[in-house]
């Protein structure tokens, strides 16, 4: 074949594998055959309305079989995915497909209404309409996705697409100014399933529950990729409930989910966590932030282990990963680097540390992004030596080689002349039962600059006063690092993939 990236895939499953279920979405069924099918009438689809190799295709939706089959389709052609995330306002919506000169947006019903203001304006020409559970909503601008499918025939096509060209662009957060879009390769996404077929062990027979948004490279990389590219089977679900994820890895046997320790808090919380049979799950991965002891307890009772790690999206998304045999002896850890990416820590001079030495994460390796959409400075700026990619996480490694993750660079409060990484305090926070979720964030402070100010949620059921944590503090960490104000509230602000999102806890509790 020609094609040596993303798009050949699911062609070359369904040479071998073409009766094997690919893709469950609600009570449908999607075999390798009629994936590749539908892939190849949508790649036609495309290419009669304009779509050539380089273009660039948006899609805006939760969850769904047309989200896989618009990706694969533009692999097929070589033109360039580019993923929106649902809770994106107009305007954002609006950046992503200006700066990304996207052609065609491919969206929910559910989301005709952002999709077709946040279009306005840009170089989009076409919209393309997918059905949902949402009640119909009229939109006579928008083509049907079953009718752009139906309208072309399922010819295979075999464009000459590497490993160094271009197969999506996902944006940043844009926390310190306007979104970035990383620009990950066929080659930086294949690697990456390298990778967690490496280290996580996928075979043939996984079911993987996607209960992550795929608008995040963390479920599109660590799970659905690997394991359609080893021939298993993915569960699509468009949000995540923790009652109905529980009854669906009962339903569906699933082998693995991912998710970040929230995800996994909730679901031991639910009712039903006791008397629901999880007994085929086999990998859990976690990511975002280290989990609870108390959540790793509870796992533990039921035979289960965890998988960390940690990454980011320039990295496609792995960079390190926690075998899930090391999940206590080295807990709080993010593991070691993949098997195909190497990771080092650095100081600001950018000569390596030694072990326990509190440093700058870098990593190279062939799922490193290297470069920004249309942003050659911001590349520029990224790189130390060409070579490692500057993470902008602390972090320091052990006598062994475990990476332990201080915190964002931008995240580092600075005390009286003393850098205080708020992951640490977290970590201890969380020991306390009645603690949900913690964020510890920097305040203005008239004498030392800034102090740290932990605000908290706390679980149903229990009662918890400033004054407790504090105590509860007290001999556990350094005077300077315990936090001077603490601030319960009634729910943490969060992103799509379960993420405390620190910024908007600054702009309300940072005052002076």
């Amino acid at each position: 074949m020609h094609n040596q990236g993303l798009g050949s895939w699911i062609h070359r499953r369904r040479i071998k594998s073409a009766d094997q279920t690919a893709l469950i979405s609600g009570d449908d069924r999607l075999s390798y055959g009629e994936f590749a099918e539908r892939v190849d009438r949508l790649a036609n689809a495309f290419d009669a309305r304009g779509i050539r190799s380089g273009d660039r295709v948006a899609y805006l939706g939760e969850n769904h079989p047309a989200f896989l089959e618009t990706l694969f389709a533009c692999g097929v052609l070589g033109a360039i995915f580019v993923p929106l995330n649902t809770r994106l306002a107009v305007p954002e919506i609006a950046f992503a497909l200006i700066d990304s000169g996207s052609r065609i947006l491919v969206h929910a019903a559910s989301l005709t209404d952002v999709a077709e203001r946040g279009s306005q304006g840009t170089q989009v020409v076409k919209r393309i309409r997918v059905a949902d559970a949402a009640a119909p909503v009229a939109d006579n601008a928008a083509e049907g996705f079953e009718e752009v499918m139906a309208s072309a025939p399922a010819t295979h096509r075999d464009e000459n697409v590497t490993l160094d060209d271009p197969a999506l662009i996902l944006y940043t957060s844009g926390t310190t100014g306007q979104p970035k879009g990383a620009l990950l390769t066929h080659g930086n996404m294949t690697w990456n399933s390298f990778n967690v077929l490496v280290d996580y062990d996928f075979v043939s027979s996984d079911v993987a529950l996607m209960i992550a948004p795929m608008f995040h490279v963390a479920s599109l990389g660590m799970g659905v990729l690997p394991t359609l590219l080893k021939g298993g089977s993915v569960v699509l679900e468009p949000r995540f409930d923790p009652g109905r994820t529980l009854h669906l890895i009962e339903k569906h046997h699933a082998t693995a989910i991912s998710g970040v320790p929230t995800t996994y808090q909730l679901l031991c919380e639910h009712p039903d966590w006791e008397t629901t049979d999880i007994s085929s799950l086999q990998k859990l991965t976690c990511g975002g932030s280290a989990v609870p002891v108390r959540v790793l307890e509870a796992y533990e009772k039921r035979g289960l282990s965890f998988s960390g790690g940690y990454g980011m999206t320039e990295t496609a998304p792995g960079a390190t990963s926690l075998a899930p045999a090391k999940s206590r002896e080295k807990a709080g850890s993010a593991g070691l680097p993949h098997f195909f990416t190497d990771v080092r820590i650095v100081d600001e001079t950018g000569s390596e540390v030694a072990p326990g030495q509190v440093g700058e994460i870098q990593i190279s390796g062939p799922n490193v992004i290297r470069e920004y959409w249309n942003r050659a400075e911001a590349s520029a700026d990224s790189y130390a030596g060409n070579v490692w990619f500057r993470s902008g996480d602390m972090g320091h490694t052990d006598e062994h080689g475990y990476l332990f993750i201080s915190d964002r660079l931008k995240d580092m409060i600075i005390s009286g002349g003393e850098n205080i990484y708020p992951a640490e305090i977290e970590l201890v926070i969380s020991e306390l039962e009645a603690v949900s979720s913690v964020a510890v964030i920097g305040v203005p402070d008239e004498k030392w600059g800034e102090v740290p100010c932990a605000v908290v949620t706390v679980r149903d059921g229990f009662t918890l006063e400033p004054d407790d944590i504090q105590t509860h503090l007290q001999g556990r960490l350094a005077r300077y690092k315990i936090p001077k104000r603490v601030v319960i509230i009634a729910e943490m602000p969060r992103t799509a993939s379960g993420k405390i999102r620190k910024a908007d806890l600054r702009r309300v509790h940072a005052v002076s």
